[in-house]
């Protein structure tokens, strides 16, 4: 979530970038896709790779492979081995609830370089028993996965895991339970539960029953998925009859699903926080790990925040060993990199052969090979942009930006509210007069611009273009040079309201010296959680307030000289996201009968600097 209907996250996008507008990205684009899903094709991998071990014309397999649970359930494993294996060899295995034979590939891929690979099916998901829990099932059945698979005949004892997304939110739910033989991990694209997958900061995507109704019962629902026409009408005709978000779940037709559960723990409470690691989990691990995310990844929000808390609290050995890899990707490309997303076009140097990538670091873990020639530090980034598209490297994320610089929001007359009669953004403050914006939940115009999949979203202007009055917008000088800006923006807004609470959403463009635009990061916020994210606080009306924005999607982009940035500040009223209609009340609950008018006043003035705050390398 690049978000767009894309979320895993990101408002999935919001990661991808995530912004209100960003919602509406078309949904093959948003991560948790059929492409995601269905194992990728390695043709379009051309990294290259100098040393390359032997490969196995053959494997062998064993079909129907119980793994049995604690709890006396058996999961079902699909056993790829190298055909005539004579000694133990290391294994891999991926846990996923979409269905062992859409990762045939890559099984098939690592049985033939060396490695015995089980495809395991999640809990009550293909032929495993049991019932499916999103989430909830999997750190206990990942750790008696990897003892059950380090005691088989063809096992060395040695077990790592592979996969993104879902699978990569179960290498980290299996490694906080800390299994004697997991080796390492590489996490890709990792959805964090409550943190951006299935909400970004309490704020719900309709995405949720897409992804819910894929994963239902047994069998794979691939094509009803992938129809993106079905996901459009449903999410219009709730979002026109103004229901409450608790019903979407009945206008789809499918309320056989964990959404009614997941409708009482809308914040990173305790029934999600059980799912991941704690502090004290994380100073524990001893393995090495290899994060994998990308700047238009929607589970960007997930895997960062899993990467930032070992920093923060894993042992310095162990921390050392922690490399990071940050693409030009989408969630899809996280596995298998393709220079076209989303209407950009990226250089050769991003075409990653990530299987061999995988190959080389279980090599190294694992069989004592040599390191990866390609993690020449622990932080390695791709730059996009004219005069750019090459791979930098780093020690530490935090220390890649020289400086960082602010940019004071300014206009002229109160009157910001669209492209054409915009605020601007300086280099020193500027005491001018607050700006104004109505969010209406009763309107119901935005619907109109949603009526179809965005396939070029980070390129597409019409929801920047189109506010229906509510939103301020803000644009830069021109650059006089070149910039590269790599890392978090943050911007810190002070707003009044006539409401207890709303929904804001904050996207940054980059303008172009021809006028193309390119979307770059976004952010949303839920106006009660501006103090925490799991501790309700509603708005004074008229009080006025300080929002910090520091969720903004990571990312690293030559800015070229005589380009604009531009700043989307509004609230979110959209059919692929959560109405908050103002009340106050509880938002999944609310309904178009609770609505209220949102008057926004945005203030930059000498008592209330409000700034975006942006990551320059010094290129000098």
């Amino acid at each position: 979530m690049r978000i767009c209907r894309t979320f895993s996250c990101a408002f999935t996008v919001w990661m991808g970038i995530i912004a209100g507008q960003a919602i509406q990205a078309a949904s093959a684009q948003r991560g948790w896709g059929p492409s995601d899903i269905v194992g990728a094709p390695m043709d379009s991998q051309v990294a290259d790779t100098k040393e390359k071990p032997e490969v196995s014309a053959a494997m062998d397999l064993i079909w129907a492979f119980k793994i049995p649970m604690r709890d006396g359930v058996r999961l079902n494993g699909t056993v790829f081995k190298p055909s005539g294996q004579k000694e133990p060899l290391p294994v891999i295995f991926t846990l996923t609830p979409y269905i062992a034979d859409t990762y045939q590939e890559r099984a098939s891929y690592f049985a033939k370089h060396g490695y015995v690979f089980v495809l395991v099916d999640a809990r009550g998901r293909g032929s495993s028993e049991g019932e499916f829990d999103p989430f909830a099932q999997e750190p206990h059945d990942g750790y008696d996965i990897v003892e059950f698979l380090a005691r088989q005949p063809w096992s060395n004892g040695k077990v790592t895991m592979w996969g993104g997304s879902y699978a990569g939110y179960d290498q980290w739910a299996t490694l906080k339970e800390l299994p004697p033989h997991l080796a390492t991990i590489v996490p890709v694209a990792s959805a964090h539960a409550g943190v951006d997958f299935p909400f970004y900061k309490g704020i719900w995507s309709t995405y949720v029953m897409q992804w819910l109704t894929l994963t239902s019962d047994r069998t794979p629902n691939q094509n009803l998925f992938g129809e993106s026409s079905f996901w459009l009408e449903k999410n219009q005709e709730w979002y026109l009859a103004r229901q409450p978000f608790t019903a979407l779940d009945q206008v789809v037709g499918n309320t056989s699903t964990v959404f009614q559960k997941w409708m009482h723990h809308g914040t990173n409470d305790s029934y999600w926080q059980a799912m991941n690691p704690t502090p004290e989990q994380y100073s524990k691990m001893k393995v090495p790990i290899l994060t994998i995310t990308g700047d238009y990844d929607g589970d960007q929000p997930g895997a960062l925040s899993y990467y930032r808390e070992h920093m923060k609290f894993g042992d310095p050995e162990t921390k050392s060993k922690h490399y990071l890899i940050i693409g030009p990707w989408d969630h899809p490309g996280t596995r298998t990199p393709k220079k076209d997303v989303a209407g950009l076009t990226f250089g050769e140097a991003s075409l990653m052969d990530m299987n061999d990538l995988h190959r080389q670091w279980y090599d190294w873990t694992l069989k004592s090979g040599p390191k990866p020639e390609f993690l020449k530090k622990r932080v390695a980034y791709y730059v996009v942009g004219p005069g750019a598209e090459n791979w930098k490297y780093a020690d530490e994320l935090d220390s890649i930006a020289s400086n960082r610089r602010k940019l004071y929001l300014s206009s002229r007359g109160g009157s910001a509210n669209d492209a054409f009669q915009s605020g601007t953004m300086c280099d020193q403050p500027d005491h001018s007069d607050p700006d104004k914006f109505i969010y209406d939940p009763a309107d119901l115009r935005p619907a109109e611009l949603e009526k179809e999949d965005i396939p070029k979203y980070l390129t597409d202007e019409r929801f920047a273009l189109n506010l229906f009055g509510n939103g301020a917008v803000y644009h830069s000088a021109p650059f006089a040079e070149s910039t590269e800006i790599s890392g978090n923006v943050k911007l810190s807004v002070w707003m009044a309201m006539d409401v207890p609470d709303t929904d804001f959403s904050v996207t940054l463009y980059e303008i172009l010296p021809d006028g193309a635009s390119v979307q770059l990061t976004g952010d949303a916020m839920r106006a009660r959680y501006r103090e925490s994210p799991v501790q309700s606080k509603l708005v004074t009306p008229g009080q006025i307030v300080r929002y910090d924005f520091e969720g903004f999607t990571w990312f690293s982009r030559r800015v070229s000289k005589g380009s604009r940035l531009r700043l989307v500040l509004n609230c979110i009223n959209s059919s692929s996201s959560e109405k908050n209609y103002n009340s106050g009340g509880d938002v999944e609950s609310e309904s178009g009968k609770d609505a209220r008018v949102a008057h926004v006043i945005v203030y930059h003035d000498a008592e209330h600097p409000s700034a975006l705050e942006i990551p320059v390398v010094d290129l000098h």
